[in-house]
């Protein structure tokens, strides 16, 4: 009987396209799934969307479509979230929306028997909502008086609900985290328990009755499940928990592991496993939180322009030279800086100075020196080749161990290593003196078949990342029966994975085929000069994002804030605060100190004697030990701009 193999991407939400930071996550499932099928096991690999919430409901209404027509357009339409996975050669045997009729039929059942079984009841929910996030939040749970996730604006919130008892199930949660490897990687652990755990884990609000666009709660109208029970169930309803769609539930669950971002580390760790002890399930083996994927240094956001497209990339550099840069670059439990330079820097010296090259003068060697009759079977051997076969043969072991740990930029720095060593053979061999005199024909077939077989065991590793690429290296090097098979649901040509660790199993007489480059060297002046174009036109067409989250208030709440002109008289920077500026304001009526963050931004001597509003009722606080008695107003986040008035303005003017 096969090992089964069952991974799960987090199911993206469809509220607009998506970007490269969730091919990032999706194309790591895939080279994982297809790395398992190598081994032989029988493999279940599930994507998919969340489509149910207050966000969708909200931006369907804004588009002037119904809730369905709006994700089914982000989901099938063109360019959408499947054609990105087509696209993108996305081995997915499955693929759940969370409006499928049965998943729905299968929540309203789930959330039924947590009901009955005393672990969701009815109460009144009171507390702060991070709209974008779909998230609750408790007052001390807010950081700065925001979303601790997302860093956004809560609103308050009150309505009837029901309540899922996490409280109930905290003890075991946290033996979970801390006593087992269910959360990976191990630093995810400390940051759960500490900030979720220890605090005390409050109940959890599992339905809506302020918006409509939910699974109808089947035995209460009015309310909706909430995004806690039908995203995160998700998972298993796929299999068929709770419906007859499928019916391999009992064969694939538990999950061996649910690849996540780090932002919803807490769903899956603390909420989900809490749900499938109250279903007397069995819990998945592993959680993988992997780090965020950011631009230049800022995470990426539509309203910026700085949201990198996926479909851009592939038509620019290809999508393998696209999915091999997402794994061979950025640890995957960590954060990871994407800029064009070093996407170009990758490609160029990884797969067309190192993998290209080799694959490009070995058959272009082979073909010259043998031609149409392949290599003699007579071959001497001789110096380095020794150290070539026993760094090449090590290679699958060494390799399986991290790709089983999910280190994936760890396994492709392993098959880079032998490429580089065959490299540096070919220059200590030199094919092209032995070439002159028929007495070293024999080792010149020696050199030719280690050269060839380490490009074959090479591209076998190397298939979970690129496949189309590795499909044409084989053949290239004649080697077309060791190719994968390229049906997700079809068993493994075996003799991929077992071939890898034996040197020596490629045919003795091998005929290569030599074709055009795989990856051919990208002209970096050029390439950047395209992708500033295309960024312009990006930037040019990016609508500002629209403020989610922000708490409706009175004009008497306006009113009860009041903004005034003042003069910067004087300006320092703190000891040990980088990021603040003492300010002393003249209002006119009196002098006062303000701190404010802007330190980042202007030199002290920019602001002294500008005009700028200040928040003249706040409460007094003390920052760094200096009693700041006011707030500058300013825009931005990552560029933030202070609000400068015209020299000639009163001081301490009301601003209306």
């Amino acid at each position: 009987m096969k090992e089964k193999f069952y991974i799960t991407t987090p199911i993206y939400y469809p509220s607009d396209k998506l970007h490269i930071g969730h091919s990032y996550c999706t194309v790591a499932a895939d080279a994982m799934a297809r790395y398992k099928r190598m081994l032989g096991c029988d493999v279940m690999f599930l994507t998919g969307t969340d489509e149910h919430g207050q966000k969708i409901e909200d931006k369907a209404a804004d588009a002037g479509l119904s809730p369905k027509a709006f994700v089914d357009k982000i989901v099938e339409g063109p360019r959408g979230i499947l054609e990105l996975w087509k696209l993108m050669n996305i081995s997915n045997n499955r693929f759940i929306r969370t409006t499928d009729d049965y998943h729905v039929a299968a929540i309203q059942k789930i959330f039924r028997a947590m009901h009955d079984n005393g672990d969701i009841y009815k109460g009144r929910y009171v507390g702060k909502y991070c709209k974008p996030c779909e998230s609750f939040w408790t007052e001390s749970q807010l950081v700065e008086g925001k979303c601790p996730d997302c860093g956004r604006e809560v609103q308050d919130a009150e309505e009837e609900a029901y309540f899922f008892r996490l409280s109930k199930y905290a003890d075991r949660i946290r033996d979970l985290l801390e006593n087992t490897d269910f959360l990976l990687p191990r630093s995810r652990v400390n940051e759960m328990v500490n900030n979720f755990i220890k605090p005390g884990l409050e109940d959890l609000c599992v339905s809506r009755t302020s918006f409509k666009w939910g699974v109808p709660v089947d035995f209460d109208e009015g309310h909706v499940v909430y995004v806690w029970v039908d995203a995160l169930f998700n998972y298993a309803t796929a299999l068929g928990l709770c419906n007859d769609r499928y019916d391999d539930f009992d064969r694939f669950w538990p999950a061996d592991v649910h690849f996540v971002g780090k932002e919803i580390v807490r769903f899956h760790s603390i909420i989900w496993p809490a749900m499938l002890m109250s279903m007397n399930l069995p819990l998945p083996k592993h959680v993988y939180g992997h780090g965020w994927l950011v631009f230049d240094g800022v995470k990426m956001s539509k309203s910026k322009g700085n949201v990198v497209d996926p479909y851009l990339l592939s038509q620019l550099f290809g999508v393998d030279a696209l999915r091999f840069f997402l794994l061979r670059t950025f640890p995957f439990g960590s954060d990871g800086n994407f800029t064009n330079e070093l996407l170009i820097n990758t490609v160029n010296i990884d797969l067309a100075n190192d993998l290209g090259n080799l694959v490009s003068r070995t058959t272009a060697m082979a073909e010259k020196y043998f031609g149409a009759d392949g290599l003699p079977a007579d071959r001497q051997s001789g110096d380095p080749d020794g150290e070539l076969i026993a760094l090449v043969s090590s290679l699958r072991d060494d390799y399986k161990a991290e790709m089983e740990a999910f280190q994936f930029q760890n396994a492709l720095e392993l098959i880079f290593k032998r490429i580089q060593r065959a490299n540096k053979y070919i220059d200590e061999t030199a094919p092209w003196i032995l070439a002159k005199n028929e007495d070293s024909r024999a080792r010149l077939a020696a050199v030719m078949y280690n050269l060839l077989e380490t490009i074959r065991i090479c591209a076998i590793l190397l298939t979970p990342f690129i496949p189309e690429s590795c499909a044409k290296i084989l053949t290239q090097i004649g080697a077309p029966e060791y190719l994968p098979a390229t049906d997700a649901d079809a068993d493994t040509n075996p003799a991929q994975w077992d071939s890898a660790t034996v040197w020596g199993t490629l045919c003795p007489t091998v005929k290569v085929c030599r074709g055009d480059a795989v990856f051919p060297r990208i002209d970096e002046t050029k390439m950047l000069a395209e992708l500033e174009e295309e960024r312009k036109k990006q930037t040019a067409a990016a609508e500002p994002e629209k403020p989610e989250g922000c708490a409706i208030i009175t004009i008497d709440d306006f009113m009860g804030v009041e903004l005034r002109t003042a003069q910067v008289k004087a300006c320092e920077t703190i000891p040990k605060a980088k990021k603040l500026l003492k300010l002393t304001l003249d209002l006119g009526y009196e002098e006062r100190t303000v701190c404010s963050g802007i330190a980042e931004f202007y030199k002290p001597e920019e602001l002294v004697g500008k005009k700028v509003v200040v928040v003249a009722n706040l409460k007094p606080a003390v920052i760094r030990g200096v009693e700041s008695n006011g707030m500058i107003l300013a825009s931005g986040e990552e560029k933030v701009r202070v609000v400068f008035l015209a020299p000639d303005t009163p001081l301490g003017e009301r601003v209306r």
